[in-house]
């Protein structure tokens, strides 16, 4: 049968993904052309996927978690129930996250993936990482997933390069409905109505996002007005705010990142003069077996952004959140969570 090459753009949300497809209808292979220019030959379902990036190693695993060939970052005693076994027997070859982590170029060596999958965030160590991914002599592709707009493209794309298509059309769709109809919720907020919210990092508490930080996206996405306006020094974000500030923000709701604070906010005299905390509104934001919310910035975000919502307008947004969890574990990590241990997730109960 004829061969047919078709020549694919670049989707938007996955800005450097630039490949040229081969295909055949009586071969298992295709050509493709790498981040660098490279050509080589890739299996139509590759097995064996390395990604630098945890929120592009965990877009993987949503899509196959047994092609994964290595870890990013050590998997937590407490986060192991909910993961596929084959992940709990993975290397740990690090990745780029934070501001100084790099890969085991050894231990990727002696891996020697099919495929390599990196972040396509432009830092000054992003770049350096990639460009380094190249003694690997195998097939370097980048990837976008700054924003959870990202995602239903990047799922599209992957799936297709991997050779699992209608495995992530599902994944993808759900990342698109939940988009669409927190848009539309958002919408349907008065400008007056909308609530105040501080999300607080750091085992005290004073350390946040700036409001257009995508660290903290998901509080605009759920109709939220994020109370620290300013421009971000750099992507990894993390800026630091004093106590008097956080005083005069005076949020509706805090969205905790640090079970520790979490435990302590309530019981300081101080804390207790902001409004969110007078009024209880303050929330662990769930994190098993990832955050919902941020670091790392993962597929979890589609379901926390129904949490964040649920959180901010309990009224309002009459969904059943512990149902809503169950069918995104199921469909996402392929697990089957009772409703009594998803209750105490959500609620961030040991």
């Amino acid at each position: 049968m004829k061969d047919v090459c078709l020549r694919r753009r670049p989707h938007p949300a996955v800005i450097g993904l630039f490949m040229v497809f081969c295909l055949s209808a009586s071969v298992e292979a295709r050509e493709i052309t790498d981040m660098f220019g490279r050509h080589f030959t890739l299996s139509d379902h590759p097995r064996k996927v390395y990604s630098a990036s945890p929120p592009d190693t965990w877009l993987l695993y949503a899509i196959d978690s047994t092609m994964l060939a290595g870890l990013n970052l050590p998997i937590r005693e407490q986060d192991k129930r909910y993961l596929h076994k084959h992940m709990l027997r993975l290397p740990l070859v690090g990745g780029t996250f934070g501001e100084a982590s790099t890969p085991n170029k050894e231990m990727l060596l002696r891996l020697n993936p099919e495929l390599v999958v990196v972040s396509n965030d432009e830092t000054t160590l992003s770049l350096k990482v990639n460009q380094g991914m190249m003694m690997l002599n195998r097939p370097v592709l980048e990837m976008t997933l700054a924003r959870p707009s990202d995602y239903p493209g990047a799922f599209l794309r992957m799936g297709r390069i991997l050779g699992r298509e209608e495995r992530v059309k599902k994944l993808s769709d759900y990342c698109r409905k939940t988009l669409d109809r927190a848009a539309a919720f958002s919408r349907g907020i008065p400008a007056d109505k909308r609530v105040s919210v501080y999300y607080a990092e750091g085992v005290d508490g004073l350390t946040t996002e700036c409001d257009e930080s995508r660290h903290n996206e998901l509080v605009r996405l759920a109709g939220g007005v994020n109370v620290h306006r300013c421009k971000a020094r750099n992507l990894f974000g993390m800026e630091k705010v004093t106590l008097e500030q956080a005083l005069i923000y005076n949020p509706d709701v805090i969205l905790a990142m640090d079970r520790g604070f979490y435990r302590r906010v309530w019981k300081d005299p101080r804390w207790r003069r902001v409004r969110a905390v007078r009024e209880g509104r303050v929330y662990l934001i769930p994190d098993q077996p990832l955050n919902w919310f941020d670091r790392p910035p993962t597929f979890m975000r589609f379901i926390g952004l129904k949490w964040v919502m649920k959180r901010l307008y309990p009224k309002e947004y009459s969904v059943d959140i512990v149902r809503e969890a169950r069918e995104f574990y199921r469909l996402f990590l392929g697990v089957e969570v009772p409703d009594g241990e998803m209750r105490k997730i959500i609620s961030g109960s040991p």
